[in-house]
């Protein structure tokens, strides 16, 4: 399982591993992918170093990246406090009565008030760039399609490529215009921010709108090493893979001590039937896993979802107190349709083994196909 742009990033294996859990990163990176760590969570620019002191000290010097998330669309910016003035009353009044039918705590006392992520935001995204930019980083990728252009040339003159998620050529192109070296292409089944088109039908058209002078990674729906052979048979060099490792045994987000998240239980006992596309996330399309929250918000009386950024603001809190009652059954999660295939806790060393494994009998019988 090796193509070229193993060799372009030092890695052993042409697997990115996204995820916002340095933990579960720096092991992608160790055993010989590249660990891609999301960036959004981080609403202060401190909060970003000190996790990437920790990445620079916890993967034996080899390569990793960052994923920011710059909207095409500039989001209304501005302060916590003016934002939040931007939330309608009724919409306040539908997240807290949903949140009480649904037996869910307030938060305890002492409990930080969430408010929301604001990583949504450029100004924030842009510090995270200027933050990530004096650690060894070898890769920034954009989840919300394209950096403005002086990101990217910010970028390129320390030396690190850029990637950007496409949900459709168009999208692709206009990236490869705007300078992007990596286009990730990914499809309806991916979790959170997606686009329309399948993977099947959405990397082949990406490839040939692009050309050979650009690099193709695919994404969406793939979680096991012969959906990796049939990435790298439709003319993907690598792939991305982001909901695979959130039941992964380093990923500790939420996770109660010494034992699982509710929100890992809930992904467990998920079929790949089990997860909804909409704005209730952040504002813009996002794929969840299917709960009594994302039911509440598909109900006649709900309001529309908010632009980003108030959306995540309107829902910041409710996320947080939803986390703390750790019900599964009430989880706020982007998750993709491959979670049918999450079954089980393992390590991240054993998923990447068991994806070289599959990969290997995959690639045998393609090869006894072609004889």
């Amino acid at each position: 399982m090796r193509t070229d742009i193993c060799e372009r990033f030092g890695i052993e294996y042409p697997i990115f591993g996204f995820t916002p859990s340095e933990h579960v990163a720096a092991a992608i990176t160790r055993a010989g992918g590249m660990g891609v760590l999301g960036c959004v969570r981080f609403n202060e620019a401190d909060e970003l170093e000190e996790v990437l002191n920790w990445m620079d000290e916890n993967t034996d010097g080899k390569p990793y990246g960052v994923d920011i998330v710059m909207p095409a669309k500039i989001p209304t910016e501005g302060t916590t406090m003016d934002l939040d003035a931007l939330i309608p009353a009724e919409h306040r009044a539908f997240v807290d009565r949903t949140l009480n039918d649904l037996g869910v705590p307030p938060l305890a006392t002492g409990h930080a008030h969430a408010v929301g992520v604001l990583g949504w935001l450029h100004s924030v995204a842009r510090s995270h760039v200027d933050v990530a930019l004096k650690h060894p980083i070898k890769l920034i990728a954009n989840a919300l399609g394209s950096p403005p252009k002086d990101i990217i040339d910010q970028s390129h003159e320390h030396g690190v490529p850029v990637a950007a998620l496409a949900g459709a050529v168009s999208h692709a192109r206009h990236h490869v215009e705007n300078g992007v070296d990596i286009v990730i292409a990914q499809g309806y089944e991916a979790g959170g921010h997606t686009g329309e088109i399948a993977s099947m039908v959405l990397v082949p058209e990406i490839v040939d709108a692009v050309g050979d002078d650009t690099v193709v990674l695919a994404a969406g729906g793939i979680g096991s090493g012969r959906q990796i052979a049939a990435a790298l048979a439709l003319g993907a060099q690598g792939v991305w893979m982001g909901s695979y490792w959130l039941t992964c045994s380093e990923y500790k987000l939420g996770s109660a001590a010494g034992g699982l998240s509710a929100t890992q239980r809930a992904l467990l006992a998920a079929t790949s039937s089990d997860t909804v596309r909409t704005r209730i996330f952040s504002g813009k399309p996002a794929r969840l896993l299917k709960t009594k929250w994302t039911e509440a918000w598909s109900k006649p009386d709900a309001p529309s979802p908010l632009p980003m950024p108030l959306q995540n603001i309107l829902v910041g809190e409710a996320h947080a107190r939803i986390a703390a009652s750790a019900d599964p059954e009430v989880v706020a999660m982007p998750v993709g349709q491959i979670v049918g295939r999450m079954n089980e806790i393992r390590s991240v060393a054993d998923v990447m083994t068991g994806l070289i494994a599959e990969f290997d009998a995959a690639a045998t019988r393609i090869t006894k196909a072609a004889n």
